[in-house]
């Protein structure tokens, strides 16, 4: 066997080992996070003013499962970004492993930033907006079950999407990205973006401007960032070694 299929069988070897890594702790989290999942759907409806009905037994397991899979997401996430971080290391130069590995704190906080700006701006927005729409002309009447997805549409997207910036400032810093490359392509990102938030919210106007200006605004923050990345690198490649 050659040289470059022993280490073509190397890097799977290694991948796998992380995948194993990754799963182990989502695994454990997800069931930390079920033993005490009545007090986080406790915490979630404790301001609720509209009372929430079941259709059948296993709505409520569905909720609760659910709930316990934001939560081992959320823990997963420093993990899994280690794990990646541990996987490309060997590629990176000291310079590049010191910067890329500072953005693991980063890519946890923005998830947890991004759900609770949809959880506490976006969502009381949007679900009283709806609300008032049926007002003296309906019966309010929700299923848990109804009620958690739409809550999971209006919050989860957000913590993957605030990630952004982090993501590209990673893939700057590993060269596959650069700020010039992403000003070319800024209304192809615009339009996937809108897309994105048409597809996230419930179909109204007000949910989709209100979701498309803090993904805009993301991008742009991104692609600051990324000249900020580059330039810093180009310094480093250009400086005496």
């Amino acid at each position: 066997m050659s040289n470059h299929d022993m280490a073509l069988i190397g890097h799977f070897e290694e991948l796998r080992k992380r995948l194993i890594i990754i799963l182990g702790a989502f695994l454990v989290l997800f069931i930390a996070a079920f033993v005490y999942v009545q007090d986080i759907y406790q915490w979630l409806v404790q301001d609720l003013e509209v009372q929430l009905a079941i259709l059948g037994p296993s709505d409520i397991l569905w909720v609760y499962l659910m709930l316990a899979c934001v939560v081992s997401i959320s823990g997963t996430i420093p993990i899994a970004a280690y794990q990646i971080w541990l996987f490309v290391r060997p590629a990176l130069k000291d310079s590049e492993r010191k910067v890329t590995l500072a953005y693991i704190p980063s890519l946890f906080l923005l998830f947890i930033l991004g759900i609770s700006f949809g959880y506490f701006i976006i969502f009381p927005i949007v679900f009283q907006f709806l609300l008032s729409m049926s007002e003296g002309m309906f019966m309010t009447f929700f299923t848990t079950e109804k009620y958690f997805k739409f809550l999971l549409h209006m919050t989860l997207p957000f913590g993957f999407l605030f990630e952004l910036p982090v993501v590209i400032m990673f893939l700057t810093s590993l060269g596959v990205l650069n700020p010039y490359r992403l000003q070319k392509i800024r209304k192809y990102s615009y339009f996937v973006l809108i897309v994105t938030a048409v597809l996230i919210t419930p179909p109204d106007f007000l949910s989709d401007i209100l979701v498309v200006i803090p993904l805009i605004f993301l991008y742009e923050c991104s692609v600051l960032l990324s000249k900020v990345v580059y330039k810093r690198k180009q310094k480093l490649n250009l400086a005496p070694q």
